[in-house]
């Protein structure tokens, strides 16, 4: 693996060590480790709730308690579930307690939370279904105060709206849904700005995503319409829900390139890649095969594993792409379907180990260092948040883009 084309992921810092009195410390040994990369590796953690549900049976608790242990040693990042169907399948009856322990959980262990999404035609509010669209609208908006007034302490990024190109043709349900007829009565881009506009007004410091799972020119033509209207889309999310095959890496790099000429940040968002049987090529909607088990073969692992850490490895190295999250980390979390980086029974697959050793090991860094007669020395490494240990104390500090210079006092 050529290291220089993940050159752009490190940064350096220049530090300065000081006693309790101020006086630098010369001459010392420094011990500094990555703690969190900047980048993103994550995966759903909608399971995350279930850890505070006092109903929960104490083995599948105990199970979870090492599901999080395996996640917490591997990822910084978590999404959680905000689809208004099962968040408020009740008109003002939320799931907003379990939702923020599970956020403010994640907060408080490090890991950077999203919020999936605030308006989507799927997974929809069916008591919305009657009324008209600008009621509906207005519903929306009141969301998107709502989740972000209540969450804006724990969780910075929001996919403010999910799969708009097909939003207001979306007809696969016996009903058609209200989201699918506002967004056709309002027009997509007036929509879309609607709802990021909103967004930015309730947390001017929040990381909001357009997402999608469509990777054509439509999508491209809709980030271009967006932006020249005035929509604030600070980040590009890109869905590969690869049930039927690795897309491939010309396939891969063409979608880097038709969305990298924005110049905007890439996150790739939702990421599937099955460790059983490949779903049939004929199956066009993902949701219409239907399967009571679909198991996890030996064969399946192994290209699991090859096929993720070939994707992963091309968007670390792209400088645009900022995040890349498993979907999910265990299996039959979604179509049941055995995509997760764990099996059933906890154990890991061939791709958990896998990204291990990239993350852990092969991204990491950890340095032994001495200070000059100044108490300064220069840390390089992958961009993140790090720990400093010197004479049996330590300290914090971060490696970005730019060079810094940070005083520590110890």
């Amino acid at each position: 693996m050529d290291m220089d084309q993940f050159a752009h992921r490190k940064g350096r810092a220049m530090l300065t060590l000081r006693d309790e009195k101020g006086l630098p410390m010369a001459g010392r040994k420094v011990e500094i480790e990555l703690k969190r990369h900047a980048f993103l590796f994550g995966s759903g953690a909608f399971w995350v709730m279930d850890l505070f549900n006092p109903r929960l049976p104490a083995e599948k608790k105990e199970m979870l308690q090492k599901v999080w242990q395996d996640w917490d040693a591997l990822l910084n990042y978590g999404t959680l579930p905000f689809y208004q169907g099962r968040y408020e399948y009740r008109e003002g009856v939320t799931m907003e307690a379990p939702t923020l322990k599970a956020a403010k959980f994640l907060h408080e262990k490090g890991k950077a939370v999203k919020g999936h999404p605030l308006c989507w035609h799927t997974v929809s509010a069916r008591w919305l279904d009657e009324r008209p669209w600008e009621q509906v609208l207005e519903n929306q908006l009141f969301r998107i105060r709502r989740e972000i007034s209540a969450f804006k302490e724990y969780i910075p990024f929001w996919d403010v709206i999910n799969e708009v190109v097909i939003m207001p043709v979306f007809n696969n349900e016996e009903k058609e849904n209200a989201i699918t007829r506002m967004c056709r009565e309002m027009g997509r881009v007036p929509l879309v700005k609607k709802l990021f506009d909103q967004a930015h007004e309730m947390d001017p410091n929040a990381t909001l995503l357009l997402n999608d799972f469509n990777t054509s020119d439509r999508y491209k033509e809709l980030i271009q319409d967006c932006l020249e209207a005035g929509v604030g889309i600070d980040v590009i999310g890109i869905q590969s829900h690869q049930h039927q095959g690795f897309w491939g890496m010309e396939k891969l790099h063409e979608v880097l390139d038709r969305f990298s000429v924005f110049g905007k940040t890439i996150h790739f968002t939702e990421n599937t890649f099955v460790s059983g049987d490949l779903m049939p090529a004929h199956i066009v909607d993902l949701n219409d095969f239907k399967v009571d088990e679909w198991p996890s073969t030996p064969e399946g692992e192994d290209r699991q594993a090859r096929d993720m850490l070939a994707m992963v490895d091309t968007l670390f190295a792209h400088p645009l792409v900022e995040a890349f999250t498993s979907w999910n980390f265990t299996d039959d979390a979604w179509l049941n379907a055995p995509a997760g980086l764990i099996r059933k029974d906890g154990s890991h697959k061939p791709s958990y180990d896998a990204l291990y050793q990239r993350i852990r090991k092969d991204w990491h860094t950890r340095l032994t260092l001495m200070t000059d007669e100044q108490g300064r020395v220069q840390a390089e490494g992958f961009r993140g948040d790090y720990i400093l240990r010197c004479d049996g104390r330590e300290g914090a500090f971060a490696i970005g883009k730019e060079e810094t210079e940070t005083e520590i006092t110890l």
